[in-house]
């Protein structure tokens, strides 16, 4: 089962997919907004692509907490995506996402064209991957990786 991570933008949805155990979160696409039918047709195709069960969207919220009109068309997104692909959609605080992503590139020192490309993407690598650590399983007290055995 793979989760969808979207960072929902006015021109742009960065996509990003966890692995099959819901460890880690990868990069997929920048889907470039065309209009709502086009968008969700395209969100369609990659959710069959990469047999995705559930989606965390980026809720972009104002630094102090509250919302504003972006996290009022990401509420609204939300329950669109959801009611077209049948699948649960869940809000993830996406706060300082971009600049995460956008510090990751700089350091890496890619091109300011390279970085136009991929940011969106980066960008819900981030809120997917926030959203994963979130929901992991707490490890148990005691447990020592060292000690696992994987033919036991």
């Amino acid at each position: 089962m793979r989760t969808f991570g979207l960072d929902y933008g006015t021109k742009t949805i960065g996509v990003a997919v966890s692995d099959g155990l819901g460890l880690t979160a990868q990069t997929v696409t920048t889907v470039r907004r065309a209009s709502i039918k086009a968008d969700l047709a395209e969100l369609s195709r990659l959710v069959k692509e990469y047999e995705v069960t559930r989606i965390v969207l980026g809720l972009p919220l104002n630094m102090n907490g509250s919302e504003g009109p972006r996290a009022e068309a990401s509420r609204r997104f939300a329950d669109v995506l959801g009611q077209s692909l049948g699948l649960p959609v869940e809000l993830w605080d996406e706060r300082l996402s971009t600049v995460a992503a956008q510090r990751t590139l700089l350091e890496a020192d890619v091109s300011r064209a390279k970085r136009r490309e991929v940011i969106d993407q980066l960008a819900a690598q981030f809120i997917l991957q926030g959203w994963l650590d979130a929901h992991r399983a707490p490890v148990e007290e005691g447990y020592d990786p060292e000690d696992y055995d994987p033919e036991a």
